[in-house]
């Protein structure tokens, strides 16, 4: 069965879970988090949870770790924290918990990158992988980095990834 067979046979909605780390941003400011909720929901997925937290290891892992607990939540989506500063450790918080990692999604997040602002595209951590049978996906948290990914990557792929993961 190729790759085509396997999206005919992949969920066309899914559910997420959304969580943006920022020290800087509140609900009313994060652009990417309701960039995504607005997006998914017109694309027929759900968001069945959001959270906006800080930079902060243990707030980061107790809200996945919920997440993953909650049997509404197949795809956990984070945005932010990612970046090279100091107070950026949503990967080095997240990558531990992954069963599996999903390199490919990193490294196409940066060619499509890599595509649209050239050689700055060094510096994205994006990162994806699996979790039990949940998919756990990492972007940076700016609009752009956000929009990119949703349409280039996640909306064709969500299903799918989905599918796989709870195989």
């Amino acid at each position: 069965m190729g790759h085509i067979d396997h999206k005919e046979h992949s969920p066309v909605s899914v559910a997420f879970g959304l969580i943006t780390v920022s020290d800087s941003r509140t609900e009313d400011t994060d652009e990417s988090g309701r960039f995504m909720a607005g997006t998914l929901k017109d694309n027929g997925h759900l968001v069945s949870c959001y959270r906006l937290l800080k930079n902060d290891a243990s707030a980061i892992t107790t809200a996945l770790r919920e997440m993953l607990k909650d049997p509404d939540v197949q795809i956990v989506v984070f945005s932010g924290g990612t970046g090279l500063s100091h107070r950026d450790l949503t990967v080095e918080t997240v990558s531990p918990l992954l069963d599996k990692f999903m390199p490919g999604f990193g490294e196409l997040f940066r060619l499509l990158t890599w595509e649209t602002i050239g050689s700055p595209s060094i510096m994205s951590r994006a990162i994806g992988g699996v979790i039990g049978e949940k998919v756990v996906l990492c972007l940076p948290g700016s609009l752009n980095a956000v929009r990119l990914a949703m349409e280039k990557i996640i909306l064709p792929e969500a299903g799918h990834m989905v599918r796989e993961a709870g195989r």
